[in-house]
């Protein structure tokens, strides 16, 4: 598979690593360059490029910046893409420690759902929600065989059952199960301070975490 990476952070980075090790073609970028990138540049299958780039003949793109610095992308950076690809988004709203106050996600707006809305007007693709809640180490280190008693689970959320069960074959090949958390306007549930967030637990675990959740933004998380 062919996967755009935008965003070469923790995240992005160790995404990054762990699917060009199983054999994806990654292109990934960061809003610095793709010189920047020297210590991603000589991992197996992965590729930096221009922030405008990733995402072009991709058939999966994984959207992985802080909130903050979502309206700043590239204007059209995902136009290239066909209708209905797949568009993970891995957003997290920290007001108080990095992206100070964002109206939308304090009335209520889900973080997936703000940045779909906003690189994505019109609609046109499949957006999912995952790999929001666990430490971007655990990525490369925490993956076990499918069986596993210790095999943990993360939540994906979104709207469409097709991409999420596409999302859910790449987590099922980095070592993890994959829980529906529902669509995608319900994907505060994962967002941080929520039971799930963070959880190391397997797929009972995270579906009762999911369930817990409350949609009321604790005061460590808003601004």
């Amino acid at each position: 598979m062919r996967i755009g990476i935008i965003g070469a952070g923790n995240i992005g980075g160790n995404l990054a690593r762990g699917l060009g090790r199983l054999g994806h073609e990654v292109a990934v970028a960061n809003s610095r360059g793709p010189q920047t990138l020297t210590d991603l540049a000589g991992e197996p299958g992965v590729t930096p490029v221009q922030a405008t780039d990733a995402a072009r003949g991709a058939d999966l793109v994984v959207v992985t910046v802080p909130q903050k610095n979502v309206p700043d992308l590239p204007s059209g950076i995902l136009d290239a893409l066909p209708d209905g690809t797949v568009v993970v988004d891995t957003g997290n709203y920290y007001p108080r420690e990095r992206d100070g106050r964002i109206e939308a996600l304090e009335s209520g707006t889900p973080e997936s759902v703000w940045t779909s809305q906003l690189l994505d007007p019109a609609g046109r693709l499949r957006w999912v929600k995952a790999f929001n809640g666990i430490r971007a180490d655990h990525l490369l280190t925490a993956g076990r065989p499918a069986g596993s008693g210790d095999r943990r689970a993360l939540p994906v959320a979104g709207d469409d059952a097709a991409a999420k069960a596409a999302v859910g074959e790449l987590l099922d090949a980095l070592g993890f199960d994959a829980v529906d958390a529902g669509p995608l306007a319900e994907s505060w549930r994962q967002q941080p301070a929520t039971p799930v967030y963070g959880a190391e637990t397997d797929a009972a675990g995270i579906t009762a975490a999911l369930a817990a959740a409350s949609r009321e933004r604790s005061a460590e998380f808003s601004a």
